[in-house]
């Protein structure tokens, strides 16, 4: 019998012994450290060390409550969704993503690559860091994580059978709140708007009923649309990066749902990372060389993913009916509205929802900060309401220059 045969929360102690008992990873008699270094809202993530040698785990265990608020309670099968679906990408995108050592369902406990060497993303942005290979990296991961788990490469019965094991109702209904609804009309007074942005964000977005109708019509798109398995979470805080190399995890948000979600949700976070760039950097040609790089990155993820789009849509497809002349333009169409619309929603829900973006929140000057989310708010409006207009890098940037000459600082 084993402390481990029913589900508790471990602590850093324990899981040093986890690990021993559960995996021949390590040496049976390895003098091992472990540190927690998680501080998501959803889970307790812990790094295993030899101290004889340096070699390092990683193991995740999915906790059953939000750290944000002990009332929001989550099921811990998510666990096995994403030790599932990292198995998946990793088949689609080898090399993009850690390997996966073990899943444990009774503990929901994940075991796995530590990826050492590496920073997480949103870390190094706020230290202004640059990352030129990442949107040749991210595009590759999501143009053949999304499109080939679409019925455009998949058989059906083979999507539906995977359609019905990543089934995630509880971290789905999370997005559909507080990405799609509370940003709009804060019915359960959780959105965390900057004082002095109040009468801006009440009028820009609980008093505009235009919009409201937009983001109803996109969080039913996101309801309904089981196109591909989605990471479901794709922002810089679940990336871990180098100059040379780039991994994707923490996809535990996962579900089928439209592949417009992951594009939209890694241009808005690259925006964020220019509002700081921008806010705080003060010598001129440091802020222009990393805002400048934001820029182009985003860019350069719009025309990259459309690029690797038609050759890898050509290579893969496998449905007779995708093969109809004009059909694969009109699939990226939608893709590329639904990018849009969901850069938009991103962007509106880490400004004035519950879960407000760090790059924007550690700006210290409180007129740039109140700057910053206007060109923001106002950008991500822009983004909903003209979705289908934005059709290449090229209309992001002219949508961006547009939205910061409304404000310019004074």
């Amino acid at each position: 019998m084993s402390k481990y045969d029913s589900y508790f929360l471990m602590k850093a102690e324990e899981v040093s012994d986890y690990v021993q008992e559960k995996l021949s990873y390590f040496d049976a008699d390895a003098r091992l450290e472990c540190k927690e270094i998680g501080d998501g809202n959803l889970n307790y993530v812990f790094r295993v060390k030899d101290l004889a040698n340096g070699k390092t785990i990683i193991v995740k265990q999915a906790g059953e409550a939000l750290r944000i608020s002990a009332e929001m309670h989550v099921s811990t099968d998510r666990g096995r969704i994403e030790a599932k679906i990292l198995g998946i990408q990793d088949s689609y995108a080898p090399g993009l993503v850690p390997k996966v050592y073990l899943y444990d369902g009774t503990m929901c406990a994940m075991v796995m690559e530590d990826m050492i060497g590496h920073t997480m993303m949103r870390t190094g942005l706020l230290k202004h860091e640059i990352y030129p290979k990442f949107a040749d990296h991210v595009t590759t991961f999501m143009v053949h994580s999304l499109l080939r788990t679409t019925d455009i490469v998949l058989g059906h019965k083979e999507k539906k059978e995977l359609v019905k094991s990543f089934i995630n109702p509880d971290l789905c209904e999370i997005s559909e709140d507080l990405v799609y609804s509370e940003p709009f009309i804060d019915y359960n007074n959780r959105n965390n708007v900057f004082p002095p942005n109040a009468d801006f964000v009440k009028k820009e977005l609980y008093e505009d009923q235009a919009l409201h109708l937009e983001a109803a019509k996109l969080k039913f798109e996101f309801m309904n649309n089981a196109q591909s398995l989605i990471h479901g979470d794709l922002h810089t805080g679940s990336v871990f990066i180098n100059k040379e190399h780039t991994y994707i995890f923490d996809p535990e948000f996962a579900f089928f749902g439209p592949m417009g979600y992951d594009i939209g949700n890694v241009i808005a976070n690259m925006f964020f990372a220019w509002c700081n760039g921008d806010a705080t950097i003060e010598d001129e040609g440091e802020k222009e060389e990393f805002c400048g790089w934001c820029l182009r990155t985003i860019s350069d993820i719009v025309d990259l993913f459309i690029e690797k789009y038609n050759k890898v849509f050509d290579e893969y497809v496998t449905e007779t009916m995708a093969k109809v002349p004009g059909f694969k333009e009109w699939y990226l169409e939608g893709i590329l509205s639904d990018t849009a619309g969901v850069a938009g929603l991103e962007s509106i829900r880490r400004t004035v929802g519950m879960a407000n973006v760090i790059d924007i929140t550690t700006i210290p000057d409180e007129e740039k900060r109140a700057r910053a989310e206007k060109i923001v708010i106002t950008l991500a409006k822009n983004y909903i309401m003209n979705r289908r207009s934005f059709r290449s890098g090229a209309d992001y940037l002219n949508a961006i220059k547009e939205a910061i000459g409304t404000f310019e600082s004074r």
